[in-house]
């Protein structure tokens, strides 16, 4: 203000325009400064035509005559809100799911489709509507992982010429009316019913496979252990039956002595029987006293 001290009212009018401008001009310049993130890409339009793409960093642009729209390259989510899908058996079903895309070439992102959020949705619900109105209720409930793979490959081919990949689709819910889920349930429960059942069975069965062969081991190892008891009684019968032969064919011998002596007794008729002979042990005169006889001359002892 000191500095306006004696200027006439024109040239502070002046110097105050100036100033304006140069502000105006620094304000200008700042805005061509742009700072593009280090996940992103710019495009640069000079009079709304392209011009070129610049990648991260400090970048600089014309101000007025150019513009830059920055493009996320990184992996994104949609969510795809669920719809009413009439199955191949005509039962309703909720399906929602979740989008993975990836944009590849950012000029195409941005110049071939307007609004590429809202496209890929209405693309991935009606490629829902015809993957799982080709199916059955069972197959739709068992087959999640086909889903996906069905959708990924069917959008991704649908969205290439915009530019994106479509990374990867993943099916949320299936959801069949409540009646239905109900009858599932049911369902579900008597098949593990029977399948504990028969499980019940089968281990009944083994249990008493296994009992019989316990049974016919038991009966096998009494028989084995009878017929070597009876052999080894056997045995003892052979050996007791060999050795009384031999007792009684010596007895008999000694018998068949006694009736001779007792026939020659009866004779009256003398025997020298030697010492050492078995029948004094059968007559009990072993030990006793026994005379020796005499034997003339000419005399022979009696046979």
């Amino acid at each position: 203000m000191i500095a306006l001290v004696g200027l006439t009212t024109f040239e502070i009018e002046l110097a105050v325009i100036a100033l304006v401008i140069v502000i105006g001009i620094i304000a200008i310049a700042v805005s061509g400064i742009k700072i593009v993130g280090q996940y992103e890409r710019g495009l640069v339009e000079s009079w709304g035509a392209y011009d070129k793409t610049v990648g991260p960093g400090l970048k600089f642009i014309v101000p007025i005559k150019q513009k830059i729209y920055r493009v996320n390259m990184r992996e994104q989510v949609i969510d795809v809100p669920p719809q009413e899908i009439i199955t191949e058996d005509n039962v309703v079903v909720n399906v929602d799911a979740i989008v993975y895309y990836q944009i590849m070439d950012p000029k195409r992102a941005i110049y071939e489709i307007e609004d590429f959020e809202m496209a890929i949705v209405k693309l991935a619900q009606t490629t829902l509507r015809n993957v799982v109105g080709e199916m059955t209720l069972d197959t739709c409930l068992t087959s999640r992982e086909k889903i996906n793979n069905d959708l990924r490959k069917i959008l991704d081919e649908a969205t290439d010429k915009w530019g994106t990949k479509v990374n990867r689709i993943e099916v949320q819910r299936i959801d069949p009316p409540k009646d239905i889920q109900e009858a599932m349930h049911k369902q579900k429960t008597a098949e593990q019913e029977r399948r504990q059942a028969r499980l019940q069975a089968t281990g009944r069965k083994e249990a008493a496979e296994q009992d019989k062969e316990a049974t016919i081991l038991v009966a096998e190892g009494r028989s084995q252990s009878i017929f070597l008891v009876a052999e080894a009684e056997a045995k003892a019968i052979k050996l007791v039956s060999e050795s009384a032969n031999l007792y009684f064919k010596a007895n008999a011998q000694i018998n068949k002595r006694l009736d001779v002596i007792r026939d020659t007794f009866a004779n009256q008729t003398k025997i020298i029987v030697p010492a050492n002979s078995d029948v004094l042990n059968v007559l009990g005169l072993e030990g006793g006293q026994i005379l020796p006889i005499k034997k003339t001359e000419g005399e022979t002892p009696a046979q």
